[in-house]
């Protein structure tokens, strides 16, 4: 949930963030499309205004809608409300440039603080529909932080986003070896069940029965996956599974997202440029493929989605003793995890073994809003936790994020579980 006084508090501190994040870039940053995945960042900053404009103010007797065209622009994949540019043109949008997208944000927002102090902003259907756009507009933040260290990450010289100091020093931390918390067999709820926000696909609380399973208390590191490249992980094909494997050879795959070898010796893009690699670190951008095929390669598996979920809330009731599986502090987009303080939540998104379909009871909303995550429920896989990119206020251990098995941009990595 949001935490501030007032929905209007809520919406001016998103909004401004999402600028923050912004602000480190160059005019030429704020176009570029690298890849169908990644979308430019003022394309970000018009369509989490276009949200509000089209689905709270439109809605309001009087409001003039600022440019019609941006609907054609602006809009993601809502087909109910029209047509939309091609996801993969969205770097060929020039014009706007980012100056007139910012001065249509600023209208935006004067109109949506109006309309947060009226009488109509305090209807509960209306106050739900303002805090999903901030929710949504979290998310986008999340993806501005991907996609521009993406958009960075592939530039030839390899500049950093902004420099700040690393709160870890490669080589100067023992790596402790990973424990298992053992979590009993047993029918356990899973599924959204509070006051606070939450989006339809938690939506449908339920049971399920699950076997006794044992999940390591931190994440696998850069030197543990080290091991596994220098061991031949991506020549064998006995690790991998067939899509996976068929993929590494079609894309030539070698390694995670943004590691580099040069002059003998591993790097790996940061959000700080480039910089050696450190082994301590939690190993990260790697896609389901490479995920599994590394559990399978280490005599583990991963966890599915609800194994994940019930050990995050044995380890929050203090069911459990072993490892710190709860938030115990945020990591900057440019700050490395520490794997002697890990966590559950924050950290990376954690690859599960469950596809992404809807729970027992899930209904799809009705209208254009019914679009947001049902008609995704198909070929993705669950991933759980919240990453370094994702708003601290974003993150709850129900919170299900799903990509397909070959995305790896985001800040993707592996918690190994195992059958007891």
């Amino acid at each position: 949930m949001i935490v501030t006084t007032s929905l209007k508090e809520s919406f001016r501190n998103v909004r401004a963030q999402s600028l923050r994040i912004c602000q480190p870039l160059q005019p030429e940053d704020f176009v570029v499309q690298p890849i169908t995945d990644v979308s430019p960042p003022k394309w970000h900053l018009g369509h989490t205004t276009w949200f509000f404009e089209t689905f709270v103010l439109s809605r309001q007797p009087g409001y003039q809608v600022y440019n019609r065209d941006y609907n054609f622009l602006f809009n993601s994949y809502y087909e109910s409300i029209g047509a939309r540019v091609v996801r993969t043109d969205r770097g060929n949008i020039t014009r706007p440039g980012a100056e007139a997208i910012i001065a249509y944000r600023k209208h935006v927002d004067q109109a949506m603080e109006a309309f947060l102090e009226s009488d109509a902003a305090d209807e509960s259907e209306v106050a739900k529909l303002v805090e999903l756009g901030l929710h949504h507009e979290q998310q986008h933040q999340e993806l501005l932080v991907t996609d521009i260290k993406y958009i960075l990450g592939n530039n030839p010289l390899f500049p950093a986003y902004q420099t700040r100091p690393s709160s870890l020093v490669a080589d100067e931390i023992h790596v402790r070896a990973a424990q298992y918390v053992e979590i009993d067999e047993g029918v356990y709820s899973v599924g959204y069940d509070g006051e606070g926000f939450c989006f339809d696909n938690e939506q449908g609380r339920h049971r399920v029965y699950l076997h006794p399973f044992g999940i390591s208390d931190r994440l696998v590191t850069n030197g543990e996956y080290l091991e596994f490249i220098q061991d031949g992980g991506y020549k064998h094909f006995g690790h991998w599974l067939q899509e996976g494997w068929e993929w590494v050879k079609r894309e030539s795959v070698q390694s995670p997202m943004y590691w580099h070898q040069i002059d003998g010796e591993w790097h790996h893009y940061t959000m700080n440029g480039l910089q050696k690699l450190n082994g301590a670190e939690p190993v990260t951008h790697v896609s389901f493929y490479e995920a599994e095929a590394f559990a399978r390669w280490k005599g583990k598996r991963l966890p599915t989605e609800f194994e994940w979920e019930v050990a995050c809330e044995q380890m929050r009731k203090g069911k459990a003793t072993e490892g710190n599986f709860l938030e115990s502090g945020r990591l900057h987009p440019t700050a490395p995890a520490r794997p002697d303080d890990d966590q559950l939540l924050g950290n990376v998104w954690e690859w599960t073994n469950s596809a992404y379909l809807p729970y027992p009871y899930y209904r799809k909303a009705e209208g254009a809003l019914g679009e947001y995550n049902g008609k995704f429920m198909i070929n993705q896989m669950v991933l759980r936790g919240g990453s370094c990119a994702t708003p601290q206020s974003h993150i709850r251990p129900t919170y299900r994020n799903f990509f397909q098995t070959d995305k790896r941009w985001q800040f993707t990595g592996i918690r190994l579980a195992e059958s007891i």
